[in-house]
């Protein structure tokens, strides 16, 4: 017979799976002293306090004050209690994910941000490209304006000899750029959430590649040689890599053994132990083996496809809905991306990883698949007629053949593991 404490333990551990793939780690969190406030749920208490909050910005109570407002700061105002209140409702409600820290209801709120993402992107698709424009003024007062063209290749000479101030002008100009940070960071975030120096690479060429494929498209995609091989792939991506696999080392070879904050000896400790509560509980190898089938080869380039849609999206919906580079539509969204990322990179793998016959994708799966496939949709509906340069001829050849070759590759891959295995079964 089982004591009624292990018992009780046994219970435990099962409901913190079951809340979100808790470790014991977390488990041993959620009961200490000073963070178990935190885990415990208040629903009803957060049900009334958010409804007196309702109540007060409302104007329910005064309904004649609340008449006084015009119509868009009424519209506004209900849209972004719409909106909060949604988020309360995931952060009380919704199932937790995979990732428990710093909190597993920040994760649930997240969820929640991608939903109203997916959502609000569907009604943009529904609209006209001005209606849009004009919809989008109402989110921040400098939207609404035509961009100017901006092109990074007009002149790609390393010396000028003519210029009166720096000969360098060129070199200097794209060196100090704001991109040249945000490419790094950038590829630093993709290092740590993708894992695979390999597959890093891949996409850090296939965004040349596509910016190659779309220059005529875009004036912000033409770029000169030396700045799309050198500064780009060799250098900023290379230390962005670089930097992300060494931070993905450095946590790989950590050994958790989380304690809780209550029983740290001193208060520089406690302040350690606090902040480690933003790091990773346990740090897991994802590992992708591209090259184990035809099938698994095409999932792990679908990720890859994925990717650079993403990437290829940013720059045309802030064409399309003319959305300046500086403007903190562009700084929400690809925050909001990037913690979209996070648990979906987690999610594909334990997927791919699965062996069972019957499977599904995890939620963060499926929203940025969704959110990626309208996105795109937005971008080819609202581009209608302002991009009429055509693809140059020998683009369209290059990628037919590249499409054919791969076709005839994964073909001929298939029939060489169909024959291997069928000398296996005789």
């Amino acid at each position: 017979m089982e004591h009624n404490g292990n018992r009780r333990a046994r219970r435990k551990d099962r409901v913190a799976y079951q809340n979100g793939d808790l470790s014991t780690s977390s488990s041993e969190d959620e009961f200490d002293p000073w963070t178990a406030w935190a885990y415990k749920p208040r629903t009803i208490t957060l049900l009334l306090i958010g409804a007196c909050f309702l109540v007060w910005s409302s104007g329910a109570l005064d309904p004649e004050r609340s008449s006084e407002s015009d119509l868009v700061s009424s519209v506004k105002r209900g849209v972004w209690a719409m909106v909060a209140v949604f988020l309360a409702y995931c952060l009380l409600q919704a199932p937790s994910t995979v990732l428990i820290r710093p909190h597993p209801a920040i994760w649930r709120v997240v969820h929640g941000m991608a939903v109203i993402y997916l959502v609000a992107l569907t009604f943009l698709l529904f609209q006209e490209r001005d209606d849009a424009r004009q919809f989008m003024k109402l989110l921040h007062p400098d939207l609404g304006v035509e961009l100017p063209e901006r092109s990074y290749g007009a002149d790609c000479r390393i010396y000028v000899p003519e210029h009166p101030r720096s000969r360098f002008k060129n070199v200097y100009e794209t060196l100090f750029d704001e991109f040249v940070v945000a490419h790094i960071l950038g590829w630093w975030g993709k290092a740590i959430m993708i894992r695979n120096q390999p597959l890093l690479w891949v996409l850090s060429i296939g965004f040349e590649l596509m910016e190659l494929t779309f220059r005529h498209m875009l004036p912000n995609f033409n770029e000169c040689w030396w700045d799309s091989i050198i500064l780009d792939i060799l250098i900023c991506n290379w230390f962005g890599i670089w930097a992300g696999m060494r931070t993905v080392r450095y946590f790989d070879g950590r050994t958790y053994e989380w304690v809780g904050i209550s029983r740290q000896p001193n208060i520089m400790s406690k302040v350690k132990r606090t902040l480690g509560q933003f790091t990773p509980a346990r740090w897991d190898k994802d590992e992708w083996h591209p090259f184990l089938g035809p099938f698994r080869f095409i999932q792990v380039l679908s990720l890859c496809v994925v990717f650079l849609t993403v990437e290829l999206n940013t720059f045309f919906l802030k064409f399309c809905l003319w959305i300046p580079p500086r403007n903190p539509l562009i700084i929400y969204r690809l925050v909001l991306w990037w913690l979209i990322a996070i648990p979906t990179i987690r999610e594909y793998n334990s997927y791919l990883q699965d062996r069972k016959i019957v499977k599904k994708v995890g939620a963060f799966c499926w929203l940025s698949l969704a959110i990626c496939i309208v996105e795109l949709l937005i971008c080819i509906k609202f581009g209608h007629g302002l991009f009429p340069n055509a693809m140059p001829r020998w683009l369209v050849i290059f990628w037919t053949s590249v499409g054919i070759g791969f076709v005839i590759f994964l073909g001929a891959w298939s029939w060489q593991l169909h024959r291997s295995m069928k000398k296996k079964r005789q």
